[in-house]
């Protein structure tokens, strides 16, 4: 079997762990992050080209089975994955980490919900952690903004007040708490993105009484299968 796994994800690198050697696994990721962790067996980097892309390559390669494991905000992807297999007849699941409780979070649908909230609430000093690309939303808020992304946001207008943090997580709670209390942060915006790695900066939060502004993953596309834990997924691609 030929097993092409969307990745840049822990689970996804998980889940290519799981199967080596017995599935011939081809990790394929976005290339946004340089120097990203790499998973065993074939690596591909870069985009398909669409569905249509995606398409010939699936064919070109003979790949029998699809896992989507990227990122639960990878939207477009997931929805380019989706229909592609559809039009090949490719199986093909999701592995969607399961989201966080939002409950006593501000749920948000955008990155623009979100700083329409920040500034209504005039919320002064904000842990801003939705990734590089949703800092623009925020370029005319006037608050201070510690910004942490993996890479700095390029060709991306970033608030006039703020600091870049730039690290990769896994974060842990009492380095989370820390920088909240040092840098006096009265809001936290995140996206929902579920998963350990990043979710003590939440708990850290609600147990300093900070105010979690959560912007809702995006919703799957029609008819997709989904399942949540990378056993799932490896129990799925073997029953194939």
């Amino acid at each position: 079997m030929r097993l092409l796994i969307l990745g840049g994800t822990s689970e996804a690198r998980a889940l290519a762990a799981e199967l080596n050697p017995d599935v011939a696994v081809i990790s394929s990721l976005a290339g946004r992050v340089p120097d990203p962790a790499l998973p065993v067996g074939e690596v591909r980097i870069g985009g398909f080209g669409g569905v249509d892309g995606l398409r010939r390559w699936l064919r070109d390669e003979r790949v029998d089975a699809v896992v989507d494991a990227t990122h639960p905000f990878a939207a477009r992807i997931t929805a380019n994955a989706a229909r592609a297999c559809r039009e090949e007849d490719v199986p093909h699941v999701v592995l969607a980490r399961p989201a966080w409780p939002s409950d006593g979070a501000i749920v948000v649908g955008s990155d623009v919900e979100a700083a329409n909230v920040v500034a209504r609430n005039h919320y002064a000093r904000v842990f801003l952690t939705t990734g590089r690309s949703g800092s623009a939303a925020f370029a005319g808020v006037d608050s201070w903004f510690l910004i942490r992304a993996v890479t700095a946001p390029d060709d991306v207008e970033l608030p006039p007040r703020h600091h870049l943090l730039l690290s990769r997580g896994p974060y842990r709670y009492a380095d989370e708490r820390k920088l909240l209390e040092e840098h006096r942060i009265d809001a936290l915006v995140t996206k929902n993105s579920g998963g350990d790695m990043t979710r003590d900066k939440v708990t850290a939060a609600e147990d300093l009484g900070i105010p979690v502004i959560m912007v809702q993953r995006p919703t799957l596309p029609d008819e997709v299968r989904a399942v949540p834990t990378v056993a799932e997924a490896a129990a799925w691609v073997r029953a194939l």
